[in-house]
C-alpha cells in the first residue's frame, strides 16, 4: 500500500481545492495528503473540506454542464469543481433520471439503477477508487451487503487495483456474480455485514489491504454527494420538501446533507432544506429504532432480517450522523414490513413501469405511509430514491413471486 505514496504526493500538492479533512464528530483536522480512514482522536467519520472561494456565485453554477466534456456526458464529474482534482476512475456513473411519477403529481423518483453496476454504490466506489489509485494504493477490503460489493469490483478492476470483497452468502446472485466476473476475490460469509466488517479488521494489516468499508475512509462519500447537487439542479437549482432514502449504511443522507451545506456555501441555492426521511426494513431498523427513543446513536440489531439485503445493517457506523440530520432536518425514521415493501414493488411496477429495487420499494412505502398518516401533504414536492435496479435481485423478487427458475 505504501509503495507508490511519495509518487504521490507530488500529485497531491497540485490539487488545492482539498483544504484538509475535518471529523463529523469532533472537528479534528487532518492532512489530506495521504491515505487516511477514520479520526485518529475519536474514530469519527471523516469529511473532505474543501476551498470553494473560485466556484461561488451563480456563474460558475451556470457554466456547469456547459464544457464539451459534459456535453458528451461526464455524469457526476460535471460537479468537479466540489471534487478532488484528479482524473477520474469512471465507468459513466452519476446524472441519473429524475422520473416524474404519472400518479403523484409532486413526486419524482431518482433512478439510480441507472448507474454503471446497476445501483448508487456507483458514486461512492468511483470516488473511493479514484483516491486509492491516486494514493498508489495496490490492495482494498470491502465488506459489504451485497451492491456495493459489485461496484467495489468493478471499479477495482477499472484502477488496476486488487480487491477483496467480504459478503454475507445469501446476497443475491448478481452480485456473486459480478464480483467473480470483474476478477475480484471475493469470500461469502455466514453472517451479516457486520461479521464481514470483523474480518476485514482482523485481517487488513497482516495482508495489507486498504479498508474502503462504509464511512471508514472519507471519499465515498464525496461521491454519493453528488446526487445531492444533481437532485437540486434537476430541481432548477431549488430544494425539494422531503427527500425519502432507503438506509441501511446511510451514506447517501450523510453525503446529500454535505451537499446541501456546500450549496448554501457556494451561494447556488436557497431556502429551506428538505426533510430527510429515512426508511429501514423492520427485521433490521436499528435507527429508527434509536430515532424513537431519542437516543443519539443506535444500538446493535439482534436477528438481523429483511429480503431488502442493502438495509441488512444491523448497527451503521455513521448512525450518529444520521440521527443529527434527521432532527436537524425536521425528517422521520419510518421502518416498514417487507410485506409492504414487497407490495410497493409491485404496485410501481404494475402502475408506472419501474421495477424498483426492494430498498427502493422501502422509499415507496413510506412515502405512501407517511402520506397516510398526515406527516406529508400530496403538495409537498418529494423525491424518492430509488437505490438501485430491480433485476440486480431477480432471484430474491422472483422467489418472492413464486416463479420457477427451473422452468
Amino acid at each position: 500500500m505504501r509503495d507508490g505514496n511519495c509518487a504521490a504526493f507530488a500529485i497531491l500538492w497540485s490539487m488545492p481545492s482539498i483544504t484538509h479533512l475535518e471529523c463529523s464528530r469532533c472537528h479534528f483536522t487532518l492532512d489530506a495528503s495521504t491515505p487516511q480512514t477514520v479520526c485518529t482522536q475519536c474514530a469519527g467519520a471523516l469529511y473532505v473540506r474543501y476551498d470553494l472561494t473560485g466556484a461561488k456565485g451563480t456563474a460558475a453554477r451556470d457554466a456547469i454542464g456547459t464544457s464539451a466534456a459534459d456535453r458528451r456526458w461526464s455524469g457526476m464529474w460535471r460537479y468537479s469543481v466540489v471534487l478532488p482534482s484528479i482524473e477520474p476512475v469512471t465507468l459513466g456513473e452519476g446524472w441519473t433520471p429524475m422520473l416524474p411519477s404519472r400518479r403523484h403529481a409532486n413526486v419524482f423518483l431518482k433512478e439510480e439503477g441507472a448507474n454503471p453496476t446497476g445501483t448508487f454504490k456507483a458514486r461512492g466506489l468511483s470516488l473511493a477508487m479514484t483516491m486509492a489509485r491516486h494514493y498508489g494504493i495496490r490492495k482494498i477490503a470491502v465488506p459489504s451487503a451485497g451492491n456495493a460489493g459489485g461496484a467495489a469490483a468493478a471499479y477495482a478492476a477499472a484502477a488496476g487495483i486488487e480487491a477483496h470483497i467480504f459478503m454475507p452468502k445469501d446476497v443475491p446472485l448478481a452480485n456473486q456474480v459480478e464480483c467473480l466476473a470483474y476478477g475480484a476475490k471475493m469470500t461469502l460469509v455466514d453472517g451479516l455485514i457486520s461479521d464481514c466488517a470483523r474480518i476485514v479488521s482482523e485481517r487488513k494489516q497482516q495482508e495489507g489491504w486498504f479498508d474502503l468499508s462504509t464511512l471508514k475512509e472519507p471519499f465515498r462519500i464525496e461521491g454519493k454527494k453528488t446526487m445531492g447537487y444533481e437532485l437540486v439542479e434537476q430541481s432548477g437549482w431549488t430544494y425539494p420538501d422531503a427527500v425519502f432514502y432507503p438506509t441501511g449504511g446511510g451514506v447517501g443522507l450523510i453525503g446529500m446533507w454535505k451537499a446541501f451545506q456546500e450549496l448554501e456555501e457556494l451561494g447556488w441555492v436557497t431556502g429551506k432544506r428538505p426533510k430527510m426521511i429515512a426508511i429501514q426494513a423492520a427485521g433490521c431498523a436499528p435507527v429508527a429504532r434509536a430515532y424513537d427513543r431519542h437516543e443519539s446513536v443506535s444500538q446493535m440489531w439482534q436477528d438481523a432480517h429483511t429480503f431488502a439485503s442493502g438495509l441488512r445493517v444491523p448497527k451503521p457506523y455513521g448512525d450518529y450522523l444520521i440521527l443529527e440530520i434527521v432532527r436537524e432536518s425536521q425528517g422521520t425514521v419510518v421502518a416498514l414490513t417487507d410485506e409492504q415493501i414487497f407490495a410497493s414493488l409491485r404496485d410501481w411496477a404494475a402502475n408506472e413501469g419501474i421495477f424498483l429495487s426492494p430498498e427502493g420499494a422501502a422509499a415507496t412505502a413510506a412515502y405512501d405511509h407517511l402520506l397516510a398518516t398526515g406527516f406529508l401533504q400530496p403538495t409537498d414536492r418529494a423525491v424518492l430514491f430509488n437505490t438501485g435496479s430491480g433485476n440486480k435481485y431477480t432471484d430474491v423478487i422472483g422467489h418472492a413471486l413464486r416463479v420457477d427458475g427451473t422452468a
